[in-house]
């Protein structure tokens, strides 16, 4: 006992012998980059050509299954976004089973399941591999393309570009990604309503025919499984997909603009907007700039909160929340951004800022303190997402796709711990383009275009729409001779049935019904002349909501309590909306309206008419020029759009209105509309 007393005493006194000899004045040095393991991989090729990569992780009772296609990019054309389409369609229904099939054995297996268009991803515990791949091989070899499920799925995302007028970030995606690309380049195309309305089965099943063939795919197979039992299952559920014709596509090269480009898209009544330095870069995958150029882009916003352009513009200026930076890599060509949203007042001190972080990165070495920083955070990164099975399914496949040394992945922190301050400054000099770039910009175009022109080469600012569309002549066509605000407006009124019939309407009930969440929405909406308005909203026949404008105060009446407005901008919005066809006296209510000429819109030339209300609040208007009805109003509250128009006595009504509220897009049916039948003052009395 007393030996091991003694043991006992010399050990702590060694140990605090060790700790007095530490310089605590001194910084400790890093280690080495630690080698990451992640496990050897290996591969087979079928006889007919599908490629199999095999990672075994005996860690957990899970299979994963990825399938790539390692294909050129497809140019759609005016049908953009049937190839995305075509691979979201592949798990709509097989010749064997359909959709709800599909979904059920899923479920019942606890599976995921996704399908897109390069490829699919399925992964099951290890006892269910079998019934997830006899799945995925029917979906895979069997697809039928159901032309319902394609018209639900278009109208989907019909709906989901709504909201992209009033989107600064969408409209800004779309506009970078057409001008950075252009209209040449597969990368540069852009979805829109009417790209959709093109997309039919039969493009979908062409880019099926060309490109899920298996002589251009790779398997990567990770988790719970050897070689051999992964033979035996691909040979089994894989064997019969018959090799195809390649098909090559070669595009040139997207260039970065020859001198300073600004590049404008409207986004109504904004107080902020959002801003984009951004320009094509070619840097492929492993390329050995790839991991120095990652470091530089981290080092100026890439994702650290440290980052210059966050430290600069948020917490240094105060301008915005968030500051970011991107460069990525692809085989053919990628891209960089820069940006941040921010209030429109220092709309082009933001560019100058942006612009002054990237020059300052070419120019200026950056000290050892942030490259320690930046690298512990890619590295954390990198060792996080060594968690995702789907993260060394993908590192596999890098490898073999694109000709990468096996060890790539192994080392990875050793090459980032090895990028030094001159490789950093040598990025920059090479990837950052400040000089030859596009700004990109949406926002409130009173407050914020004049600023622009500055930064522009040419002395000229280039207008868009929300998906990226060049604007004739600033934002519209011209309007043709002969054509003015009030014709256009008398045309309106002939259309729906004449002015004197508008003028004869007394009282209007609209009723309404939408759906939100699963449940039924009934809107009843009651006007009177001269400025009464009831709108009630019923949720299984209990009103949970009465707006009421009497005349005189609007008052809000719902869960959260009752709200009275005798000013304001409630106010004046409800005291607008109680007017029956304002079109009719607009000048007398305080509204300027300006024809400004013709605008595309979806798909059919329309009016566009500039609305300012007295408190100069801008909105815009639009009526089809051929049928001379109303289709959109848009303004910085939203959009709605009306359709399906029919005959009520003498006049006639839309019956499908499809409102924006915010990021949602509710779809209105009116059910019944009644004219002059007597509506009571007391109705429009808030109790």
């Amino acid at each position: 006992m007393k030996k091991t007393l003694i043991l006992s005493l010399i050990s702590f006194f060694l140990v605090l012998s060790s700790l007095a000899q530490v310089d605590r004045s001194q910084k400790p040095q890093p280690g080495p980059a630690p080698e990451i393991r992640l496990g050897d991989f290996e591969k087979f090729t079928m006889p007919n050509g599908l490629r199999v990569i095999v990672v075994e992780n005996r860690q957990v009772p899970v299979v994963s299954f990825q399938l790539t296609l390692d294909i050129d990019p497809v140019m759609e054309g005016d049908a953009k976004g049937y190839v995305d389409l075509a691979g979201s369609m592949l798990r709509e229904g097989t010749t064997n089973r359909s959709k709800q099939q599909i979904d059920e054995s899923i479920d019942f297996i606890g599976a995921s399941l996704s399908t897109f268009a390069t490829g699919m991803f399925g992964s099951s515990l290890t006892r269910h591999t079998e019934t997830l791949l006899d799945l995925m091989s029917d979906i895979l070899l069997n697809p039928t393309f159901p032309e319902e499920e394609l018209q639900r799925l278009v109208n989907q995302s019909i709906s989901a570009l709504a909201t992209v007028p009033t989107d600064a970030n969408s409209i800004v995606q779309n506009v970078a990604t057409a001008v950075a690309y252009g209209p040449q380049h597969p990368y540069g195309e852009v979805v829109t309503r009417e790209s959709l309305q093109n997309v039919n089965v039969e493009l979908l099943k062409s880019y099926y025919r060309s490109s899920f063939i298996p002589n251009v795919a790779f398997m990567v197979v990770v988790g719970d499984i050897d070689v051999q039992e992964a033979r035996r299952l691909m040979d089994k559920y894989f064997a019969q997909w018959q090799r195809g014709g390649v098909t090559k596509r070669n595009y040139d090269t997207p260039q970065p603009p020859q001198g300073r480009q600004v590049a404008f898209a409207e986004r109504l009544g904004a107080v902020q907007s959002v801003v984009s330095v951004t320009y094509p870069v070619v840097l492929t995958p492993g390329h050995e700039h790839a991991i120095p150029a990652s470091v530089m882009n981290s080092i100026l916003g890439g994702g650290v909160f440290s980052g210059r352009l966050m430290q600069n513009l948020r917490e240094d200026k105060g301008y915005t929340y968030g500051a970011r930076s991107s460069l990525g890599t692809d085989r053919l060509v990628s891209r960089f951004s820069a940006g941040a949203e921010v209030r429109n007042q220092v709309t082009d001190s933001t560019v100058v800022e942006i612009l002054n972080e990237m020059y300052r990165l070419i120019y200026e070495p950056v000290d050892d303190t942030t490259m320690e920083l930046v690298k512990n955070f890619m590295s954390g990164n990198f060792a996080r997402s060594l968690e995702n099975p789907r993260t060394i399914a993908n590192f596999a496949l890098n490898i073999e796709r694109f000709n990468l040394p096996e060890d790539y992945y192994h080392t990875w922190l050793e090459k980032l711990d090895a990028v030094t301050p001159a490789q950093v400054q040598a990025m920059a000099a090479e990837y950052l383009k400040p000089d030859n770039a596009w700004i990109v910009v949406a926002g409130n175009r009173d407050e914020v275009v004049d600023k622009l022109y500055q930064f522009s080469s040419t002395g000229e600012v280039e207008f868009f729409d929300a998906f990226g569309q060049p604007l004739q002549a600033g934002d519209h066509s011209p309007v043709p001779e002969g054509v003015t605000l009030e014709s256009v407006l008398e045309t309106y009124f002939e259309a729906i049935g004449g002015r004197e019939n508008l003028e004869n309407i007394q009282d209007i009930t609209q009723k309404m019904t939408t759906s939100m969440m699963g449940q039924t929405i009934a809107i009843n909406y009651y006007q009177k002349q001269p400025n009464k308005l009831l709108v009630e909203t019923a949720m299984g026949g209990t009103v949970m909501s009465r707006q009421i404008f009497d005349g005189e105060k609007a008052v809000v009446i719902s869960p959260m309590g009752r709200q009275e407005f005798t000013q304001g901008p409630e106010y004046e919005m409800m005291k607008m909306q109680a007017v029956i066809n304002s079109e009719l006296n607009y000048q007398e209510l305080g509204i300027e309206k300006t024809l400004l000429g013709i605008e595309s819109l979806n798909g059919h030339e329309a009016w566009k008419i500039e609305v300012a209300d007295a408190n100069g609040n801008k909105s815009f208007e639009f009526y089809d020029v051929e049928s001379g009805l109303k289709v959109q109003t848009q303004s910085a509250q939203g959009m709605a759009t009306y359709s399906d128009y029919r005959k009520v006595g003498d006049l006639l009504f839309p019956f499908a209105i499809s409102q924006q509220a915010g990021p949602q897009v509710i779809d209105m049916k009116v059910t019944e509309i009644l004219i002059n039948s007597g509506l009571a003052d007391n109705l429009f009395v808030a109790q």
